[in-house]
């Protein structure tokens, strides 16, 4: 039995392959790589293997796996209603496989977008034999690696605020996402091979401002697995073969956008507007996890958008206007606090004792992991960069407003 149980962990492991990116902020979710060793200096015109013009508009991350990068854009068409589309691009040489729409979008039903959306926003995921791709209420879908649709989703909610965000995650049978707009707010898994509902979990949470963007994080809790989802005033943990609720953590915070992390017993989360704060919430909450549950919290510096970044004993932060702090992460206090260039929607990308950021105007910026602030580059990609960076076998891609770009190190 001991033997069966080790094996079924392993092919759960390997589900995607080791050097694969199949979701948002990679294969644990975390934003960590590991790999060869990816490019530390990058730009327009530096290390660029490849780039790549990509239609539309989309701040969605790309996903790789198999040798293909997946991501999703927008492209306006007539009476500005938007086409919605599934682009893949070979990482190796940079060309387009093939661009779909997969959804037409009206302008006249559907909701404005803040000003620093999208209408695909949306990171994909992949099991490494079909793709998932996901525009909040304009509809979810699985394709092949072809391109072939294999089933569409839409309605499932209908009145998002501000566009939408929030991305998929695979776990077992199940393709599952978080819907937080004024309609409905709940966590909902749909068969990857149907696109049919498995279950449904309320939020079951009185929200002033309901709505949300947050993308939902697997993890393991006395030896079972749970779905982390937060929205509006709360953090869920979920049973992901039932739905079935767990534990919740509530907190005050709306239009919630960083995905939790979850390292050393804690799960970590930032609750959003007006005033963010950052909670380290202890994994043994049962029941309704009241302000005892945290075992620390820490407001200044706190991200409204970027997720946070746990390496080892520190958790790292970078808020929207630039402020990067490194925290104990078991005890929330402040290591170091300095600011960075740029304002800030993208995640951070953590490789080799760095950490990769890139600010909404396009400055990149690389840092030294660790208890001291080390500055070790600053570069510009000279244009909008609202995706989060990833890292696949040793290259380094950056989806820009305009362009997906693949950095190597020169050969030698």
């Amino acid at each position: 039995m001991k033997f069966l149980s080790i094996m079924l962990l392993l092919a759960v492991c390997v589900t995607a392959r080791a050097e694969d990116w199949p979701q948002f902020l990679g294969p644990k979710g975390d934003g960590h790589y590991s790999g060869p060793k990816l490019p530390t200096e990058w730009g327009t015109v530096k290390n660029v293997a490849w780039k790549t013009p990509i239609p539309g508009k989309g701040w969605s991350t790309p996903i790789f796996s198999k040798g293909k990068l997946f991501l999703t854009s927008a492209v306006p068409v007539e009476n500005n209603d938007q086409s919605l589309h599934a682009i893949c691009v070979d990482a190796k040489t940079g060309k387009v496989d093939w661009d779909f729409e997969v959804f037409k979008q009206p302008a006249a039903s559907s909701p404005k977008i803040h000003g620093k959306n999208s209408h695909a926003s949306s990171t994909p995921a992949t099991d490494g034999q079909t793709v998932f791709v996901h525009f909040g209420h304009g509809g979810t879908a699985a394709l092949d690696f072809a391109g072939k649709v294999l089933w569409t989703r839409t309605g499932i909610y209908e009145k998002p605020v501000h566009g939408n965000g929030g991305s998929p995650i695979l776990v077992d049978n199940a393709l599952v996402f978080s819907c937080d707009g004024t309609d409905k707010q709940m966590v909902i898994a749909l068969d990857q091979k149907t696109g049919k509902t498995l279950w449904e979990t309320p939020r079951n949470n009185k929200a002033t401002k309901p709505f949300s963007f947050t993308t939902p994080q697997l993890f393991e809790q006395n030896g079972k697995r749970l779905v982390l989802s937060g929205g509006s005033n709360v953090l869920m943990a979920v049973n992901p073969a039932d739905g079935k609720e767990v534990w919740r953590a509530p907190y005050n915070g709306y239009s919630v956008i960083p995905r939790p992390i979850v390292g050393d017993g804690l799960v970590y989360i930032s609750t959003g507007y007006d005033s963010p704060v950052v909670h380290a919430v202890k994994l043994d909450a049962t029941g309704d996890a009241t302000k005892r549950e945290f075992a620390w919290s820490v407001k200044k510096g706190a991200p409204n958008t970027p997720s946070l970044l746990l390496v080892g004993a520190e958790l790292y932060m970078l808020s929207d206007g630039g402020v990067f702090t490194c925290l104990d992460a078991k005890t929330g206090d402040v290591i170091y606090s300095e600011r960075v260039k740029g304002q800030y929607s993208a995640s951070m990308l953590y490789a080799d004792g760095k950490i990769y950021l890139t600010s909404e105007t396009g400055n990149g910026t690389l840092l030294a992991a660790g208890k001291k602030f080390n500055l070790l580059g600053e570069f510009d990609m000279k244009e909008k960069t609202f995706a989060t960076p990833i890292g696949v076998d040793g290259a380094l891609y950056i989806r820009t407003e305009t362009q997906l770009y693949k950095f190597l190190n020169p050969v030698k």
